[in-house]
């Protein structure tokens, strides 16, 4: 009767982790991939908070989740630190995994969304004291995405085993982590009491942007080809065609949000007068990457819908559609403020609400499959133990 009783219990999800044999394993099998959840909860709070008309409380619900976000990521920090201590062997397996360890690039892009977030709502709730704090974050933030798309490249290039057939959008992840930092770079900086240290973060976020974007593009040339040649990649990678839009959508907004940054900046730092130039090509640059986007966001909305006609199996990389698709509804609504057309916030308040529904249904899976104990699953140890093959040649994640 206990027997059956425990057997009714896991079938209905009554039990935490009831698919997994111990609940050591949510630590074992921890991987960077949860940080997507952190890219995608935090973008939502900011495009929230960017909405160009007032609805009753959203500015609450926009604050809630960035405050509910450095929940997430403190969490999962914890989880991931407690893998690298605890089963060391198995944690350092990742750097030879040619799909997971490209999720490196989450967790910078992830504490980004959290710096981004203080300037948003911090500074409203006590003032420019916390723009030092955010500076801080940010170096950060800043050493861990250049130690991102340089060191995981480079294992791509020495230790990994990778053919175009087999590649996807996640090679931009570690790539784009960069940029991401700039556009939190060109939020603080004209937050610094510090001209020179303002300029320094000014001109550091230009240099991580340029580290980031064209590297990115020739990333997107290469996928260009790879899906014309061999198609589809699997049903289980259907969310890496959204990636795409990533570095396009944060390329633009950096280069609007430095814009806006660089005149006062250089300004105060006796460079005057290379403001109006700043502003201009922040603009037109921005302007020029968001329609580049267009072309891959309708793509996107393709492939995905050929996907769902196939049947679309659910796994955490279903988080891939959230953050892409969050910095390009913020990247139209900032064009929205800057220009006098009217189908920009139109077309971002869209976005928005696209963004905010495929939040609750990835969110909501996401704890299902938490709680049951699927989705914790480390391919490279899965696949060596079922397999007996070296981790560089395993299969993508589930």
């Amino acid at each position: 009767m206990v027997h059956d009783t425990h057997a009714r219990d896991v079938a209905f999800g009554l039990h935490p982790f009831a698919n997994l044999q111990s609940p050591a394993e949510v630590v074992r099998q921890f991987t960077p991939n949860w940080f997507a959840a952190t890219m995608g909860t935090g973008i939502l709070a900011l495009a929230l908070n960017q909405l160009p008309v007032t609805i009753p409380g959203v500015k609450i619900v926009a604050e809630g989740l960035w405050l509910f976000n450095i929940g997430l990521f403190v969490l999962f920090s914890g989880l991931y630190a407690a893998r690298w201590i605890f089963f060391f062997d198995g944690a350092r397996r990742i750097f030879g995994h040619s799909v997971v360890s490209m999720f490196f690039g989450c967790i910078p892009m992830g504490l980004a969304t959290i710096i981004n977030g203080l300037m948003a709502f911090g500074l409203a709730r006590w003032g420019d004291g916390v723009a030092p704090w955010a500076e801080t974050l940010w170096w950060i933030d800043v050493a861990m995405a250049v130690a991102c798309g340089i060191a995981i490249p480079f294992m791509m290039f020495t230790r990994q085993t990778h053919t175009i057939d087999q590649m996807t959008a996640v090679w931009l992840l570690p790539v784009v982590a960069a940029e991401v930092a700039a556009v939190t770079g060109g939020l603080i900086a004209p937050h610094l009491a510090d001209p020179s240290s303002a300029l320094d973060v000014l001109v550091v976020s230009y240099g991580l942007w340029a580290l980031s974007v064209p590297l990115a593009m020739s990333i997107l040339v290469i996928l260009v080809l790879r899906m014309a040649v061999h198609k589809l990649p699997h049903a289980s990678m259907a969310a890496s065609s959204w990636l795409s839009l990533g570095p396009i959508g944060t390329g633009a907004l950096g280069m609007l949000v430095l814009g806006q940054a660089a005149p006062a900046i250089f300004a105060a730092n006796g460079l005057g007068q290379y403001g109006d130039a700043a502003r201009g090509i922040g603009l037109i640059g921005g302007l020029l990457l968001w329609a580049y986007g267009l072309w891959w966001a309708a793509m996107a909305v393709l492939i995905t819908l050929r996907y769902l006609r196939q049947g679309l199996p659910f796994n955490l990389g279903w988080w891939g559609y959230t953050f892409p698709l969050g910095v390009f509804s913020v990247a139209t609504l900032k064009l929205g403020t800057l220009l006098p057309i009217a189908a920009f916030n139109i077309l971002g308040l869209g976005l928005v609400g696209a963004l905010l529904v495929l939040w609750l249904v990835v969110g909501a899976r996401t704890l299902r499959g938490a709680w049951r104990g699927d989705l914790f699953v480390a391919p490279c140890l899965l696949d060596a133990a079922s397999r007996d093959i070296p981790c560089e040649r395993s299969a993508p994640p589930a």
